[in-house]
């Protein structure tokens, strides 16, 4: 599945699937412990990082992650934030347009990064109050992980 629409509709699928009844300080905590975990156990070199709003509300590190993976956390949580949608989503989206974000998005590179690895928080009935995501793996496996974790606290809910 490399066609990028392909991968495109999946992804809209996804952000369609993961709605939210409530999110709130005690939910990111219990959602970015279990990815911890999660990631800790398989050895996973990211930073994973939970907002509300503008708030950051849970952040951390594994080993072999650095700086510079927070760096593009942010970068990415900017594009879910600003688009409403996971960034990889975003990315995708200019890809099967003919585009590319970096120049036909007309936003500062430094500051947004349209790569996987962001997800909003969707709450049904309110929208996105938030993000959930991950930097340091590929930009496919980065969101691959967000949406398996964000799956499995709906599912335990």
């Amino acid at each position: 599945m490399s066609d990028p629409r392909e991968i495109l509709d999946r992804v809209e699928s996804e952000e369609r699937e993961l709605v939210l009844t409530g999110f709130d300080l005690t939910d990111a905590w219990t959602l970015g412990a279990r990815m911890r975990e999660a990631a800790a156990a398989a050895s996973l070199p990211i930073v994973i990082g939970i907002t509300l709003g503008e708030a950051r509300v849970f952040h951390t590190a594994l080993p072999g992650s650095s700086a510079d993976n927070d760096g593009w956390l942010e970068r990415k949580t900017r594009v879910a934030r600003r688009f409403g949608r996971s960034s990889y989503g975003v990315g995708l989206s200019f890809r099967a347009a003919g585009k590319s974000f970096d120049t036909d998005a007309r936003l500062d590179t430094e500051l947004f990064a349209a790569h996987g690895g962001v997800f909003p928080i969707t709450v049904a009935g309110v929208g996105v109050v938030g993000t959930v995501g991950v930097s340091g793996l590929p930009q496919a496996d980065d969101h691959a992980f967000v949406v398996e974790q964000l799956r499995a606290f709906v599912a335990s809910r």
